[in-house]
């Protein structure tokens, strides 16, 4: 694979499990860390078009199959973790941590504290729709920038991206390299008191300690266009998966976490198959038991290795 001049780094034949929370998967062809937006455009733009391109965050909300990935992973770095706030919005780059966002904002009376306990970065809470106690990013979304694969930097709407619960829409081989958000007003002291009541609620009720990717699978209910909940079907992943008999089940080092029944964990020698096989596992469990296809969460990428 011919690969363009760049101010960040290539490197080829990449293990990516030290990338990702679940700490599994194989190699990317190329890894490429671009230093900034420009570096980024020149690179997309000069790349060979049939050479597949995957966006890559924090690794938060991702299983890497075994096989890894072929063409370039993208994995946006320092370049991208810029957080501005001007007036009542506040913009912040793809490789800013949610939680930071949350903070900074808050500090500055502004309310974003439904991304405090989110695990992961702005590019992934935009593209999933991420949100908790009822928010949702696309309550506060007002636009992104996203370099395409042609290497054009265009401005998306929130009809461009077309939110709904727990996805958006973006096309192939586009990245986004920042998000503007609305904020509403609020004093900071109480913001920060409200983030601090989340964390303890977080901390007692979920395995925060331990190697998963967050929720496996989305909340089998119903929800608007806009991914706001339809509180008239509010059915949680963990219960239809605790009520098959699966919280607990194992498959090698895979393991549906005893304290959290939607938390997929590797418990320590977990390959991407074992995980994603017990997935697999528990959605047919479910669906033989209560009717429910449970839709995964978590994004699966790459290629399986060879039995």
């Amino acid at each position: 694979m011919k690969l363009p001049e760049v101010r960040g780094t290539l490197t080829e034949n990449r293990d990516l499990s030290s990338l990702t929370w679940m700490r599994v998967g194989g190699p990317a062809d190329v890894l490429f860390q671009p230093a900034d937006v420009d570096d980024l455009r020149a690179f997309l733009a000069a790349l060979d078009p049939s050479v597949p391109v995957f966006p890559m965050g924090v690794g938060s909300n991702l299983i890497v199959r075994d096989g890894g990935i072929r063409g370039v992973v993208i994995r946006m770095g320092r370049g991208f973790n810029q957080i501005e706030i001007d007036g009542t919005r506040i913009t912040a780059g793809v490789a800013a941590l949610d939680a930071h966002v949350a903070r900074k904002a808050a500090a500055e009376g502004l309310n974003l504290t439904f991304l405090r306990t989110i695990p992961g970065a702005i590019g992934g809470a935009v593209r999933m729709n991420a949100g908790c106690y009822g928010d949702y990013v696309a309550d506060v979304f007002v636009s992104a920038r996203a370099v395409t694969r042609a290497g054009d930097l265009v401005t998306l709407t929130a009809e461009d991206l077309q939110f709904q619960y727990r996805q958006s829409t973006l096309p192939e081989g586009w990245v986004l390299v920042d998000a503007t958000f609305e904020a509403p007003k609020g004093d900071a002291q109480a913001l920060e008191a409200k983030m601090a009541a989340q964390l303890a609620k977080r901390d007692e009720t979920q395995p925060t300690k331990d190697r998963t990717a967050g929720s496996t699978f989305r909340n089998p209910a119903g929800f608007s266009s806009t991914g706001r909940a339809d509180d008239s079907q509010d059915l949680k992943a963990w219960k239809v998966i605790e009520d098959a008999g699966m919280r607990g089940a194992t498959r090698g080092g895979a393991q549906m976490n005893p304290m959290h029944a939607n938390f997929l964990t590797n418990t320590g020698d977990a390959t991407a198959a074992d995980l994603e096989g017990l997935g697999e596992e528990v959605r047919k469990k479910v669906y033989e038991t209560s009717g429910i296809t449970l839709e995964w969460e978590i994004k699966r990428v790459g290629e399986t290795t060879p039995d």
